[in-house]
């Protein structure tokens, strides 16, 4: 088994873990970038008591991105049964093989954030019977474990972006030898990068709704000073909404610093001088998102609403500055039908 190690988003983490047991390692902005997950949501309703930012694709999406960029086989299995959920993770363990679980993580024991999350992902690489061993983010402790009944309930959870009991493996399509050395890898990735910027950046620009992408983070630029009106205990609710936002990337700057790190190893893979730019502001823009989630805390500290009215003006910000290197990265896929774009 390859080492459990955790990273810093949860669908990547797992995503590590069953790539490594294959032979394949890559970096977590890299499995971030390839799979397109960088994204934006604005969603508030009645159900909600306070307004969702996501940051990312909507879960399993980046998985499913990733296998097919790369070729992987991907196997997905879902049941409304209890019983048959568990027997397809134990024939993969028994195998030898991770498998990767789509979870809702309020029912896992370790963590300690009590909140509903439908769409968090881990991986299992064994048990003894009485706990699963998984795999986690770095924040909620890499290598963790959790009793078996708590994983059961995690996984058949209903409500908002959970799934029937899902569980993945990915595999590695050919001879494993293809796939392993610095050489190889380098080729894989080459392969797949510019045609996973350019459909990032296209679903940026393009978004259905005006919930999502550039469209999205214009919303938030629009509500976010209203937040104080709208949270029922703003003291509490505003400096959790930040710490999510900084920490667990839900519209903050995770998502900002993974997808700035994938461009910085793009740009030393490819020589063009629109993904150096695009590098530039996306370092820019993380940097920005964190002064975002800053303002947000301290507003819900103070009690004034000036904090907010200003994240507002620098989320107004951070929309056009996204929307300017997304439409930098578009262009990236002109330059590779024309031959356009040099590898180093």
């Amino acid at each position: 088994m390859t080492e459990p190690r955790g990273a810093k988003h949860c669908e990547t983490t797992a995503l590590g873990v069953l790539l490594r047991h294959e032979g394949l390692d890559l970096s977590e902005p890299m499995l971030f970038g390839l799979g397109a997950g960088l994204s934006f949501v604005y969603w508030d309703g009645k159900g909600l008591d306070f307004p969702f930012l996501g940051g990312r694709v909507k879960p399993f999406e980046l998985t499913r991105n990733l296998a097919g960029r790369l070729g992987l086989e991907l196997v997905v299995k879902e049941t409304g049964s209890a019983r048959r959920a568990w027997e397809n993770v134990a024939a993969e363990l028994d195998a030898g093989r991770p498998v990767g679980l789509q979870v809702d993580s309020y029912q896992l024991e370790y963590f300690t954030s009590k909140v509903h999350f439908g769409g968090h992902v881990v991986a299992m690489y064994g048990h003894d019977g009485r706990d699963a061993h998984l795999v986690d983010t770095e924040q909620q402790g890499g290598a963790v474990t959790t009793s078996l009944a708590s994983l059961a309930a995690a996984r058949a959870e209903r409500g908002p972006m959970t799934a029937r009991n899902r569980s993945f493996t990915l595999a590695l399509r050919g001879e494993p030898a293809a796939f392993q050395g610095p050489l190889a890898r380098e080729k894989l990735v080459r392969e797949a990068m510019v045609p996973a910027l350019t459909a990032c950046a296209d679903a940026f620009l393009h978004p259905p709704i005006a919930n999502l992408g550039h469209r999205g983070v214009d919303k938030a630029a629009a509500l976010v000073p209203g937040w104080q009106a709208r949270a029922d205990r703003p003291e509490i609710r505003l400096p959790q909404a930040a710490r999510m936002m900084e920490l667990a990337g839900t519209g903050g700057a995770l998502f900002r610093n993974l997808y700035r790190d994938f461009l910085g190893e793009c740009v030393e893979l490819l020589d063009d001088p629109r993904l150096r730019l695009a590098h530039a502001k996306y370092a820019e823009a993380a940097r920005g998102w964190t002064e975002v989630a800053r303002l947000v805390a301290a507003a819900g500290t103070s009690g004034e609403a000036a904090q907010l009215v200003e994240a507002g003006a620098l989320l107004r910000e951070l929309a056009a500055l996204e929307r300017s290197a997304m439409g930098e990265l578009t262009r990236l896929g002109e330059s590779s039908r024309t031959g356009g774009v040099n590898a180093r």
